[in-house]
């Protein structure tokens, strides 16, 4: 793929109107904007058909976690939205993600739409070790917790998982060069960390295996934004 097509743009914003101009911002350099919680909350629907209007995809990041059939209902929908990707959260279990998997695959063929891909979350890339024990009460290692929870999502029949970059290269090697992971936590050399704990760099992200990079405020808070971001893709060229 071209660095162009690797990245994922997070617009990190609280309204349309923000949303869109950063869109206009970047629409020469990136192909798939995030849509999150916040944007999707303030925005709805809008800001999908928008972003597909300037001929652009929508990875919609809402982490479904819920009972099955639930969840299965509001993955039709995004898939009806016409998203690139989307993703659940693989803490809901095996047979919420079978049914999502399951729903998509039907209905594409059924009505001849684009099937998204789905991917699931693991554990938040703000998450650290300390955390997962001490607050969440899970005894695994965070590289095993992850691991089992990435092959929960294969078997369940999902595209790949969203991953902290330093769980990229483990799960590369146990799940195989078509199992998509989608990496957060990125962050160049030359910008600050925020709160995000467990972050590589671009480049590294890759070498370790990633397809997918997530970047947002790393390159939106720069005083030079596209800059930044062409500074990103030459770091990234040749993967």
């Amino acid at each position: 793929m071209k660095p162009r097509d690797r990245i994922i743009l997070a617009l990190d914003v609280s309204n349309y109107d923000d949303a869109i101009a950063v869109v206009n911002t970047f629409r020469e350099h990136v192909d798939i904007f995030k849509i999150g919680s916040e944007l999707f909350t303030a925005s709805g629907p809008k800001i999908i058909k928008q972003i597909h209007f300037l001929r652009k995809k929508v990875f919609l990041d809402l982490k479904f976690h819920d009972i099955p059939n639930t969840v299965a209902k509001s993955a039709a929908v995004a898939a009806r939205l016409g998203v690139f990707m989307f993703n659940v959260h693989t803490l809901g279990g095996l047979e919420m993600m079978r049914q999502a998997a399951e729903v998509i695959r039907k209905l594409s063929l059924e009505e001849n739409i684009p099937r998204p891909r789905l991917i699931g979350v693991t554990i938040l890339t703000s998450i650290d070790q300390k955390v997962l024990h001490d607050e969440l009460g899970i005894g695994l290692r965070m590289s095993a917790q992850v691991k089992h929870l990435a092959g929960l999502a294969q078997s369940a029949g999902l595209d790949g998982v969203v991953a902290s970059p330093e769980d990229a290269e483990s799960l590369r090697a146990h799940y195989g060069k078509n199992f998509l992971i989608v990496t957060p936590g990125i962050r160049p050399s030359w910008a600050e960390a925020g709160d995000q704990k467990r972050i590589l760099t671009p480049r590294e992200a890759l070498k370790r295996g990633a397809d997918y990079l997530v970047i947002g405020r790393a390159v939106t808070a720069q005083p030079d934004p596209v800059g930044a971001l062409k500074r990103i893709e030459e770091e990234i060229a040749g993967f």
